[in-house]
């Protein structure tokens, strides 16, 4: 249920319960895949294989009977695990994008963008590419930046989302948040972010101050696991500057306290991954 706008716009301060219910929920960004869900590994190189990713069981009926009829190279699935085979990156890329190709065909990936995400071990390293609507029916690790857009009178601007977006529509976002592209950098994401979606021009986006990251994780009904790395980036806008969406993706834009954005995300008003984002720059402002 929505938060009365009059009961927002009167609180002005964080009461202790509000901040223990966020602190809270910070300490559960990261879930476990359930217990039914497929592991999927890689083997980089060596002996030794990884988990890169979980299959819904939603999904493994319709991959079990495609890959009988026609098998793809470098995939395997058994009982108890899909498994992934190391090779070139153009190689390995090109039997993935197969796969998820033969998944949307089923009917399992919706949202379908035909731009792609990496695939980045702790190293750094860039092992494949693929379209990113597929990385969370796989359950595989992408990467997204978070922009806190706030001004120095203590409030904070949330974009909401268009209703026409596959995922979350008309929920509440940060000023501007965006999957990292498998040639981009988080900064150099955060900053076109922030022109696509709030209009923030060049010499005031360059002022982002990166803050940290957040790891989400979460099974998604009917879309697959969620695994996330949110590179968050703070930025203090000047009084006047009003956000104007360029891409089509933001319905709008509101101005709120910090008490009032606690309370939106209380009331279960934000994207998931916003809502984190959110909670931990009130949580640090409010030292």
């Amino acid at each position: 249920m929505a938060v009365s706008s009059l009961t927002l716009a009167a609180m002005t301060s964080l009461s202790t319960s509000t901040i223990a219910a966020l602190e809270e929920m910070l300490q559960n960004a990261a879930r476990p895949a359930p217990a039914d869900y497929l592991p999927i590994y890689f083997s980089k190189g060596g002996s030794d294989a990884q988990i890169i990713g979980y299959l819904s069981p939603d999904f493994i009926p319709f991959l079990q009977d495609s890959l009988k009829k026609e098998s793809i190279p470098l995939i395997s699935l058994t009982h108890d695990q899909l498994h992934i085979a190391n090779a070139k990156p153009r190689a390995l890329s090109a039997s993935l994008h197969q796969l998820a190709d033969r998944i949307r065909i089923g009917g399992f990936i919706p949202g379908w963008r035909n731009e792609d995400f990496a695939w980045v071990d702790q190293n750094g390293h860039q092992y494949f590419r693929l379209e990113r609507a597929a990385f969370r029916t796989f359950g595989f690790r992408s990467m997204a930046t978070h922009i806190n857009g706030y001004s120095h009178e203590q409030r904070i601007w949330l974009g909401r989302r268009s209703e026409s977006k596959s995922t979350d529509p008309g929920k509440l976002d940060n000023i501007a948040a965006g999957g990292i592209g498998a040639d981009e950098t988080p900064w150099v994401c955060a900053r076109r972010e922030l022109w696509e979606e709030a209009g923030v021009p060049e010499q005031i986006a360059s002022e982002i101050e990166p803050v940290g990251r957040i790891h989400m994780r979460r099974p998604v009904p009917g879309r697959g696991f969620h695994d996330e790395q949110l590179f968050i980036y703070d930025l203090e806008l000047p009084h006047n500057f009003i956000p104007t969406n360029h891409d089509g993706e933001v319905s709008g834009f509101i101005e709120v306290s910090y008490a009032e954005a606690a309370a939106r995300i209380l009331a279960d008003e934000f994207t998931s991954d916003a809502a984190f984002v959110t909670a931990d720059f009130i949580l640090r402002r409010n030292k």
